[in-house]
This record gives C-alpha cells, structure tokens and sequence, in this order.
C-alpha cells in the first residue's frame, strides 16, 4: 500500500490517503494483456469513463450508427416476411415506437446515467444490496446476448451479402461459416491493437452507407412515381387481403415485435456518451450538461434518419420487390435494399452498395464489442465477481472472440437462426431501460412523466413477452449468458474474499494524531475491535478492561477503538474514510463499510503506513457456528471477524515483520 498527502485530493486538507497498490507483470505479454488492470487508471476501454479526446455529438452518431444504421441491411426484408404486404404500416408503427417510446426513455437515461453505464446503472442504484447485483447480473447476460449475438449475426450477414454478390458468389458462395469466422476474427484483431480510430472509421462507414442508401432510395421511388400502376395493384392485393383500415393496423400493431429489431443499435446510444465534446464548464461540474444535451441530439438525430429511411426503404421494398423473393432462398431474403441496388443501379454500383454494407454491417460488431468492454469491466470486478485481468482490454476480446466463434459454429453462421436470440437481448434491455425511467420519475414525483414511462414500459413488455413466445431460443440462449454469467461470479466472489477491498483509505486528521502519537511515544499502536452498539462511557470501559485482562494489554499502553459501521456487504471495492473521535473520554476510529474484516485488515495496513510501526489489533472469539460465519462473511461481510483478519492481512502482507498483529481471546 502507498501513502500520500491528502491535500492531493480536491477538497482535501489534511490526513493521509493509502492506495493499495497492484504488482506489475514481469512479461512484456503479461505487460501487454493485462494493460488498463490498475485500478488507479480506471477502465482503458474504448467507452472509458476518462478520455483523453473526445468528439463532436455528430461523429459520435457514428459510431453508434454503425450498429443502428446497419439495420438496414436486413430490416425491410424482414419487414416483408413479417407483414407482407402490410410491411410499410407495420414500419410505421415501429417508427412511431422509436420516435414516442426509445427515445424519450434514452433520452432520459442521458440525463440520468451520463457517465456511460446507461440504465443498468440506473437500477444499480434504485436496487441496491444484493438485490440490485443480482439484477445487475441477469441484465448483463441479456446485454452479453444483444452484443454477442450483433457480432455473430452482422458477421453472418456481411458473409451472406459476400455469397450473393453475383462478382463474389463463386469465390465465398460455399464458404459462409469460414467467411464469418474470417471478419469476428478480424474484428478482434481490431480491438487486440487498439481502438483509437473507431470514430473516425465509423464517420466515413456510416456517411457512405447512408449516401448509397440514399441514392437507392431516390433512384427506387422515381421508379415508383414513374410506373404508378404499381401502388395501386399493391393496394388492391392489400385490401383484398384484409378490406378493414381498421383490421390492417391492429395486424400491423400484432406484428411489430418481429420488427422490434429495427430498434437494435439504439440502446447503444448511451453507452458512447463519455466520448461526447460537452461545454468547457462540464469539467468543473458535476452534471455535464454539454455532454447531456449533445447525447440527447445524438439519439434524436439517428432516431430521425433511421426512421426516415425504415419507411422510405418499406415502402420501395413492398413496391419493386415480389412477395416470394423475400422467402428463404430468394434473392430480396435478408438483402431487399442489395436486390434493389442491382435491379436498377447495375451490378457496379450493385457490388458498391454490397461492399458497403459488407462494411458497415462487420464494424457493427465492433460496435457491439465496444459495449462489452465497456460494460464488464465497469461492473462485474467492481462486485468482485471478476479477477482483476476483467478491467483489461485484451484478455476480454480475447474471450469475447472465442464465443463468438462457439455462437458462430452452432448456429453455423445462420442469420434466421439467430435472430430471435438478437431481438430478445435487444427487447429486454429496451424494457430495462423504460423500467428505470420509470422509477426514476415516481421517485422525483414526476407524476406526468411517470405516466407516460409507465405506459412505454408496458409497450416495450408486451413486445418482449410476445417476441419470447414466438422465439423462445432467444431466452435460452440468454439463459446460458445468465448462468455463466452468475455461476463465474459468484465462484469469483469466493476465490477474491480475502482480497484487501478498499480502492483507497483516507485517515482524517483527528485518525491520523492518534496512530502518529501513539507511535511516537510508545513505540506501538494497540487498537481494540469493538462491535458498534450503545455506544455508553460504561460499555467502552467494560470492553477496554476485558481486553487489557483476556489478552495482557500492559497498562502504561493506550489503546484506540476500532468500529466498522455497517454498509452496503454486497458491495466489494469501497473508497473508505478513517474518521477520528473522542466519545466519553475514550478514542475511537469509525469507517463505514459493507465488509467487516477486509475494512479492518485495510485500516491496520494504512495505520502501519502512516505510523510507521506495525499495530496490533485485540478481538473475543464468537461463539456462532463456523459454517454459518463462513456463509455470513460470503454474503453479509461480517461472522468470524478475527480470523478471516488475520488471513486478508497474511494474503496482502507476506513479511511478517510488516504485518500487523492479530489477538484473540
């Protein structure tokens, strides 16, 4: 552990602050691997919550467009095998879902959760204790899915575009599953070197794609205009199928949650929010409010441009392209809009449009992996269920890659087949998100907003429970991200329990004058536990007494109380503050913290250090049962307290000449 002044904090003036310190790998690999591990530099990812640059409000768009914006790709096919001929209705109430439902909720968690962590976050705090983290940890499996699932499926769906290109069809038409394996490869390459660039990739991805989408869309409606005849025999096909206006939308309203993936990519918004250029004030402020309102401008741009296209692209879609050429195996299936490029833009600008969205669709899982990483190691080695190497980078794209492969090979490289995974982790983060906002407003009593989140959440539910009914596998599929996800956790909970868990220590002065002045004059620091309670002159005489007869404290020696005062125990790295007091005459050190004998084994550590002499510390023995002290340590952060002491400080101290003293009698 390292001592500093703490005047080098801000608004600090005296006392002292310890930091544990982490040791270095001795290999350059390990060096490599493991950068961004220290948790003094906090999270290195490409969503850090600290950036050394960041960008305008547009250019970050970007970069959660390539995700967003790569939807369409492949949404008005689905739209067309959804709802068929209906598919321009069914789109316009996805729009108005996006427009009056995703973003008003996102744009309230910008305002809420700007530091990145978005509505996950949100319900951290809402819910907290074990309730919160296990929350916590059930909607990460779900975003592991959505983000996991995008890096598979958009590699899937760039390797199918690859096989139908009529130019590239004989070199990768039989080679699909290779191809995908090749570009979730490349991806992780990508992010093994760095991911210092991704903005400015993902400026020149999106405005080249939505250019050529645009040319497509502009070239496809003057042929709509200029051959009318094929609006009205769509609209006789149309009211022939169902007559009733009425019937079409409540069809079109039935079968919006199989076009609930037109609303992937959105959720990720929030999760760029850090890289936003905000005011030069925001740094000296607490809420950031040029960060907050240029993400509340991103989401409603991209929600604008990606509206405007889902219902031009529908329209053209439905219009040009026959019914049985979006069916599996036709040539509109998953590609309408590349169909359409080739039928009337010839196969150069065809093969353009094809590389393009090859592109786009690929960098939309680096996307998806910036939100791993941007995720993982902001929550789960914070709760302690991850090793330290989960703050790294590396290791994690190293991991992420590997299943992505696993997915990749089960479902063999199969779009459809992984499609109700994606909409489910997709869904259920929306639904999430709309929870939270909810909360939010009926705790601010905001009683309108919370009306209108309320309805929005119902919404969102309705779509969620409706897309697990017809595709079930995407909970399954989720279940199995939930259970690693719980069982790695929890197995990391137990292996790190005698972790020293205190990011930092801070003695304040009145702490700091007693351990220096004990230590100066008598050469030690005797500190005696003692369990918070009534807090009377009698109690703390009755137990000064005890401990100097049990445990042959000398009598010209002071001791000093130690008292940790409950917290949150699922909490696993705290900030703690070593408060000094005199209370009926009687000394007493106070630290608040959810983790009894870590917070003690951290304090008599700093007391060494900032003393200089290593102090010894006096417990009783309890009389509960081992089992369950072990059970109650793992899941409250008390029980046997002397005990699992002594072994946090033999874990943290190997030189036993360094190491404080533990007494029990």
């Amino acid at each position: 552990m390292s001592v500093r002044p703490s005047a080098d904090l801000p608004g600090s003036s005296r006392g002292a602050v310890v930091t544990p310190s982490n040791p270095r790998m001795r290999s350059r690999l390990g060096d490599w691997m493991m950068q961004g591990t220290d948790r003094a530099t906090g999270h290195q990812g490409p969503h850090q919550v600290h950036v050394e640059k960041t960008h305008s409000w547009w250019r970050v768009m970007c970069l959660t467009g390539v995700d967003y914006f790569s939807t369409l790709g492949y949404q008005p096919a689905i739209a067309a095998l959804a709802a068929g001929l209906l598919s321009p209705i069914a789109t316009l109430v996805l729009v108005i879902v996006t427009l009056f439902g995703a973003l008003p909720v996102y744009r309230r968690v910008a305002n809420d959760s700007f530091k990145g962590a978005g509505s996950i976050m949100m319900l951290e705090r809402l819910l907290p204790w074990w309730a919160g983290k296990l929350l916590v940890l059930v909607l990460l499996g779900f975003a592991c899915t959505d983000f996991m699932i995008t890096i598979t499926l958009s590699a899937a769906d760039a390797a199918a575009h690859l096989a139908e290109n009529p130019y590239t069809a004989p070199l990768f038409g039989h080679i699909p599953l290779v191809m995908t394996l090749a570009l979730i490869a490349l991806l992780g390459v990508v992010f093994l070197r760095g991911f210092r660039e991704a903005i400015g990739i993902a400026v020149v991805l999106v405005g080249v794609y939505l250019l050529l989408n645009l040319v497509v869309v502009v070239v496809t409606l003057g042929q709509v205009f200029t051959h009318p005849v094929v609006i009205t025999d769509w609209w006789s096909a149309l009211t022939a199928q169902r007559s009733n206006p009425v019937l079409m939308i409540a069809v079109a309203v039935l079968v919006f949650p199989k076009l609930a993936l037109g609303l992937s990519g959105f959720e990720t918004g929030v999760s760029v929010m850090p890289q936003v250029t905000g005011d030069p004030a925001d740094a000296e402020t607490p809420r950031p409010i040029g960060r907050i309102r240029g993400t509340r401008r991103l989401l409603t741009t991209a929600a604008i441009i990606m509206s405007s296209f889902l219902i031009l692209t529908s329209l053209v879609t439905t219009l040009l392209i026959p019914q049985r050429a979006f069916q599996a195996g036709g040539p509109a299936n998953g590609r309408a809009l590349a169909f359409l490029a080739h039928e009337y833009l010839g196969g150069a600008f065809g093969s353009l449009y094809d590389a393009s969205t090859i592109a786009i669709l690929w960098f939309a899982g680096a996307s998806a992996m910036a939100g791993l990483l941007n995720l993982v190691p902001r929550f789960l080695p914070r709760y302690g269920m991850a090793p330290q190497w989960a703050r790294a980078v590396r290791p994690l794209v190293i991991i992420f890659t590997l299943i992505a492969f696993a997915i990749t090979i089960v479902f063999n490289a199969n779009v459809d087949a992984q499609g109700g995974a994606y909409a489910t982790g997709v869904l259920v983060l929306i639904t999430s998100a709309a929870i939270a906002v909810t909360l939010s407003a009926r705790r601010k009593a905001q009683r309108g907003w919370f009306v209108v989140f309320a309805i929005i959440t119902i919404v969102f539910g309705y779509t969620t429970v409706a897309n697990v009914v017809e595709r079930p596998d995407g909970v399954r599929i989720a279940s199995v991200f939930i259970v690693a996800i719980v069982v790695v956790s929890l197995v990391s909970r137990v292996r790190r329990s005698f972790e020293l868990r205190a990011s930092s220590i801070v003695l304040d002065p009145v702490a700091e004058q007693f351990v220096v002045a004990d230590a100066d004059q008598f050469g030690t620091v005797c500190i005696i536990a003692n369990e918070p309670g009534a807090g009377t002159a009698e109690a703390y005489r009755d137990k000064g007494r005890s401990e100097r007869r049990d445990s042959g404290i000398p009598a010209r020696v002071p001791t000093i109380f130690l008292e940790v005062l409950q917290a949150d125990s699922s909490d696993f790295e705290e900030d703690l503050v070593v408060e000094g007091h005199v209370v009926h005459g009687f000394r007493i050190l106070r630290v608040r913290s959810g983790n009894v004998p870590n917070t003690i084994a951290a304090t008599l550590l700093a007391i060494r250090d900032v003393a200089g002499v290593a102090p010894s510390i006096y417990f009783e023995w309890t009389e509960s049962s081992p089992i369950r002290n072990a059970l109650r340590f793992l899941f409250t952060g008390v029980g046997d307290v002397a005990p699992v002491t002594r072994e946090v400080l033999r874990e943290a101290e190997s030189d036993p000449n360094r190491r404080p003293v533990v007494h029990v009698s």
